[in-house]
C-alpha cells in the first residue's frame, strides 16, 4: 500500500470504529488516531464526526472516502501489470460461472484476459449456481462465480461485482405505463422464472420473504432455465419476469423491454467468487485478481 494512512481512513470510516478498525490492521488504537488526524491536518478538514461514542463521516470523510476507492483500484492495477512485467504466466484454469455471470458478464473481461495472457488456456463450463459449488467442490473446477444468496462452509466467498434484479416486461405490455406495482399484484400477473437451484430464483425468493411472499404464492405460468429464451418469451406474452439488469442492458438501449417498478422491493445482489476453504490456484488467484480490477463500462 502506498499510503497506509488511506487504508486506516478506509477501515475506520467502513467499521465507524476505531477499535474496530485497529484490531482489523492489527495496530493499536491510538496509532488508529495518529494518521487520521494527521490526513485531516493535510487537509484541513474534520473527517468525522463524533458524538459522544458514536461516529460518522462528515461530508468531506464521503469525499475522501470515494476518492481512496477509486485510489485502492489504481493501486491494485498497477501492482497487478508490475508483476504480470516480471513473470510469463502459462497454464489452464478451469472456470465454472453460473449463467447470467457466463452470458452478459464474462465475454468482454475474458476477450481482455487472452489479450494479456495469451498461454493461458480457459475452459469455461456455464451450470446454474447450484451446479456450480457441485462442480466446485468435486474439483472439477478451479473457481466459481455465482450469483446465489445462501452459503456453503465449504466455500470462500470473494465478492465481485453488484447486480440488480429487476422485474421486466415487453413495452407493448399493458401494465408497461402504469405506477409502481404492489406486491400483492405479483399474485395476479402471470411470471416467468427460472429454473430451481438458480441464483436469481434464490434471490427473487429472498428479497419477497419480508413481504409475506412465498415463490409458490406467485402466478408462474413457466419455469425456463435459459435468460435468453425467457427474453425471447417476453416479447410474444404478456408475461413478465425477474432479470439481471446486465441481462437486459441492450433490450433497454433498443426499446424492446422495459422495467416495471416494484413498491418497496429492490433486489440487489453480489456476484461472488468462490474458492474451496483452505484451497489455493495460483491460476485461480490470477484470474480472479485481473477480474477484480477490470474496468467494466
Amino acid at each position: 500500500m502506498f499510503d497506509f494512512r488511506l487504508k486506516v481512513f478506509d477501515t475506520v470510516a467502513k467499521r465507524l470504529s476505531f477499535t474496530k478498525a485497529a484490531t482489523e490492521l492489527n495496530i493499536t488504537q491510538p496509532a488508529v488516531s495518529k494518521h487520521i488526524k494527521e490526513i485531516e491536518q493535510n487537509l484541513n478538514t474534520r473527517l468525522f464526526n463524533r458524538n459522544g461514542t458514536k461516529i460518522s463521516l462528515s461530508t468531506s470523510g464521503e469525499i475522501l472516502l470515494k476518492y481512496t476507492e477509486k485510489l485502492f483500484c489504481i493501486y491494485r492495477e498497477l501492482d497487478f501489470e508490475i508483476n504480470q512485467h516480471n513473470q510469463k504466466q502459462k497454464g489452464t484454469i478451469r472456470i465454472g460461472a453460473s449463467t447470467t455471470i457466463a452470458q452478459y458478464v464474462l465475454p468482454p473481461l475474458l476477450a481482455e484476459f487472452h489479450k494479456q495472457f495469451e498461454e493461458i488456456q480457459v475452459l469455461l463450463t456455464i451450470r446454474n449456481t447450484e451446479a456450480i459449488e457441485d462442480l466446485l467442490q468435486h474439483q472439477k473446477i478451479d473457481l466459481g462465480l455465482i450469483e446465489g444468496q445462501s452459503k456453503n462452509k465449504l466455500f470462500h466467498y470473494i465478492p465481485f461485482i453488484k447486480d440488480e434484479i429487476v422485474l421486466a416486461a415487453r413495452v407493448e405490455h399493458p401494465l408497461a405505463n402504469k405506477n409502481a406495482l404492489e406486491i400483492k399484484d405479483l399474485k395476479e400477473i402471470p411470471l416467468l422464472l427460472r429454473e430451481p437451484g438458480s441464483g436469481t430464483l434464490e434471490n427473487i425468493a429472498f428479497a419477497l420473504k419480508p413481504h409475506g411472499v412465498k415463490l409458490t404464492d406467485l402466478h408462474t405460468e413457466m419455469q425456463i432455465g435459459n435468460t435468453e429464451s425467457i427474453k425471447s418469451y417476453l416479447f410474444y406474452s404478456d408475461c413478465m419476469a425477474f432479470l439481471s439488469i446486465h441481462s437486459i442492458l441492450q433490450e433497454l438501449k433498443n426499446k424492446t423491454l422495459t422495467v416495471i417498478d416494484l413498491k418497496d422491493v429492490t433486489i440487489e445482489r453480489l456476484f461472488y467468487f468462490i474458492q474451496p476453504q483452505g484451497g489455493k490456484s495460483a491460476m485461480a488467484d490470477l484470474f480472479k485478481k485481473f477480474a477484480i480490477g477490470y474496468n467494466f463500462k
